[in-house]
């Protein structure tokens, strides 16, 4: 891994014919037939063992692994896609990467609609069993991971620095708690700094780890576009909100149901394309569901009429503040319970 010239597929090529052992006593002419180049062939024949210490000093820290292409801890869908990272750095939890995993992604720069939406999305996938992924920066994934974080779920953290780095710096809090309750996997090694490049070469390995992705709001040149357009590459199911054509953060998901992807409006729309894949999650899910609801979001439920019921109605009958109820109803609204109609009323659907 170490070695200059050296890509993820040039890696796993010389793995199909070679052990490391084996690769490391060939001859540099034999080195050459493989086509690899002379900087490589020398950093084979005289490896820098300072940066290879440094790394497996590393990993000897608490939860701080490194897991490579052929650990039984390495996820399998990530196998699948046409490049994988060849060894993973993992802070946290690698157990967690093999369990069912939705990523969500979007606008650095979102409303604050969409930064709440994002949250809750993540917050009650992740009670339903779904790890919640995304990439740490700014915006719709903190809020994905914030989210995940708040209803006692699980979630990683995807970056393009090292792993003993965090970028960006303003989110120095919140990778420490997803190290505490979830994982930072990286396929830089320790003491890589954030640079433009490594970014959409993380994006693969947000959409490979995952089985579907959820944009939540993106411009139309949005990187989070990319990470989708990966997704679909990699055959995993995308997802969208949808957004008014005024919005030029919701262009991009606009865009992506225009070319395929699903049109969201509550979580029940993702579990329900996701169980064919997770039959064993659907039926934990399916159990659960009647306690997904707290005891003050259930008597809001039962206060909302099968025909439109107005906010103010609810604030009057329930003495709490316009802005409890619309986010109590932007829960039940997630969770496929009521649904938004005309005139800023909400409808009872199940």
């Amino acid at each position: 891994m170490r070695v200059p010239g050296v890509g993820s597929r040039t890696f796993l090529e010389l793995l199909e014919t070679h052990s490391p052992a084996q690769l490391f006593s060939e001859s540099s002419s034999a080195l050459a037939s493989l086509g690899l180049k002379p900087a490589a062939i020398q950093a084979i024949k005289h490896p820098d063992w300072r940066l290879i210490e440094a790394d497996l000093a590393w990993s000897s820290g608490a939860d701080q692994h490194i897991v490579t292409f052929d650990d039984l801890l390495y996820p399998e869908l990530l196998k699948q896609i046409a490049d994988p990272p060849p060894v993973l750095f993992v802070r946290g939890d690698p157990a967690l990467l093999a369990r069912p995993q939705i990523a969500i992604v979007g606008s650095r720069n979102p409303s604050a609609l969409g930064r709440e939406t994002a949250f809750q999305f993540a917050k009650v996938l992740s009670a339903h069993g779904f790890v919640i992924v995304s990439g740490l920066a700014l915006g719709i994934d903190a809020a994905g991971h914030e989210g995940a974080l708040e209803g006692q779920g699980l979630t990683v953290a995807v970056v393009g620095t090292g792993p003993d780095r965090i970028y960006p710096a303003a989110n120095k809090n919140l990778a420490m708690r997803i190290v505490g309750q979830g994982a930072i996997i990286t396929e830089l090694p320790p003491g890589t700094p954030a640079k433009a490049h490594h970014f959409p070469r993380r994006n693969r390995i947000i959409s490979g780890l995952c089985r579907g992705l959820l944009v939540v709001e993106a411009a139309r040149e949005s990187g989070s576009l990319i990470t989708a357009r990966l997704a679909l590459e990699q055959n995993r199911e995308v997802f969208a909100i949808p957004g008014s054509i005024h919005n030029p953060l919701a262009r991009g998901c606009n865009a992506l149901i225009r070319e395929g992807a699903k049109l969201v409006e509550t979580v029940r729309d993702i579990v329900e394309e996701l169980g064919q894949y997770y039959q064993e999650d659907m039926n934990y899910i399916a159990t659960q569901e009647q306690s997904m609801l707290d005891l003050e979001q259930q008597t809001l439920l039962n206060l909302v009429m099968y025909d439109p019921t107005s906010i103010d109605d609810l604030v009057e009958k329930t003495g709490k503040s316009v802005e409890t109820i619309a986010s109590m109803l932007l829960i039940l609204e997630l969770n496929g319970y009521v649904s938004a109609v005309a005139g800023g009323r909400y409808t009872r659907i199940k």
